[in-house]
């Protein structure tokens, strides 16, 4: 199936995220618990989509997010600067003195090394975005009268509270009913539901939110714990050098929701922390497509990949790119994101065509 975008000349932005967008305090070589000192960065899974498409892809990108009006909120907005991405759509909640009715969400992550995983530990309850409700935003300007090429969400915004997968509806809804392309990464977090329900939740809602996306995104775990859908083998870890079952599970996805147009995958094996074995699959017109396999990447920080896969495969495909083409700008930008702290990415398009061309990683000067 064709992916037809609006006309960029009738579109106020490329891309439009909605998503929490918390201040990640990363310890760097340090532990959360024994460091005396954190770096601040932004962050947020689909945020994190949207500042790639425009840090990295120069594509015209906004954001849909609620924030609270103190020093900390402008710290994020501050952040959020740097990075490009419009903040004309923010809304800004009063804040109270203390947090108890709004506060902003904060995600500590360290980054692992060797034997011993990356560790993120999330402070993000009763944040102002997760009382968002329907009807609070203007999606008929924002689609209609502004107008949007295409609209990014997530399976993080959705597990935020009872009311954001009901945002998500209503803003995929006024985003089809005005021609906007709508992706979705399912981003299973565990944390997020465990409380509220768990899988069975996760699914519940996440099978809501489905038959309205036009590319849904994932790796093998997103697509059992979110969707129900389960791939033979995955207890031993699904290697992207033997992708048969789960090529088998997104044919079964796709014939259940035939309203995707592509679907696309990360695929990783985390021999340590700092070596993954890195691969993508895209999924489109019956066919599959998969990135250059890419063994033994040293890692940095992995935190963040998957959103950088997400906006190259995304620039791919706005861009009219072949799909193998599109899988592998996704699978390069992921690769390179990981090479840099933080969650967002540092890359250029010159360096993302250049490792997908095979170049070396000889001194550029």
């Amino acid at each position: 199936m064709a992916i037809e975008l609006r006309k960029e000349s009738e579109c106020k932005y490329d891309i439009l995220s909605l998503g929490e967008i918390m201040i990640r305090l990363d310890p760097g070589d340090e532990r959360i618990h024994t460091t005396r000192h954190f770096r601040a960065w932004e962050g947020g899974g689909e945020y994190n989509v949207a500042r790639g498409l425009k840090r990295c892809f120069g594509k015209r990108a906004a954001v849909v997010t609620v924030i609270v009006d103190n020093p900390v909120g402008r710290l994020l907005e501050d952040l959020i600067f740097q990075g490009g991405v419009s903040t004309e759509y923010f809304k800004w909640v009063e804040y109270d003195g203390i947090g108890r009715k709004a506060r902003q969400g904060l995600n500590f992550t360290e980054k692992g090394f060797g034997v011993r995983a990356a560790v993120g530990c999330s402070d993000r309850g009763h944040t102002a975005i997760s009382q968002l409700k329907p009807g609070e935003i203007d999606w008929g300007k924002i689609f209609g009268t502004d107008g949007v090429q295409w609209f990014h969400t997530g399976g993080i915004f959705a597990g935020l509270s009872e009311t954001t997968p009901a945002v998500i509806i209503e803003a995929m809804e006024a985003a089809k009913k005005h021609g906007t392309i709508i992706s979705y990464d399912l981003n299973f977090r565990n944390s997020l539901w465990k409380d509220i329900g768990g899988h069975e939740k996760a699914m519940q809602v996440n099978r809501q939110i489905a038959p309205l996306v036009d590319v849904m995104i994932g790796n093998e775990e997103d697509f059992s714990a979110a969707l129900g859908f389960e791939v033979q083998g995955m207890d031993k870890g699904c290697s992207k050098l033997d992708t048969s079952n789960f090529k088998k599970m997104i044919t079964q996805v796709c014939k259940e929701f035939p309203n995707f147009k592509a679907v696309a995958t990360t695929l990783r094996n985390a021999a340590t922390a700092s070596k993954n074995d890195w691969g993508a699959i895209l999924y489109t017109d019956g066919q599959f497509h998969e990135a250059i396999d890419r063994e033994a990447l040293e890692i940095y920080d992995r935190v963040g990949g998957g959103d950088s896969f997400a906006s190259g495969l995304i620039y791919g495909l706005m861009e009219a790119k072949t799909p193998q083409q599109a899988v592998n700008y996704g699978a390069a930008h992921g690769a390179l994101a990981m090479t840099t702290p933080g969650d967002t990415t540092t890359a250029s398009l010159k360096e993302v065509e250049k490792v997908m061309q095979g170049g070396t990683a000889r001194v550029d000067r």
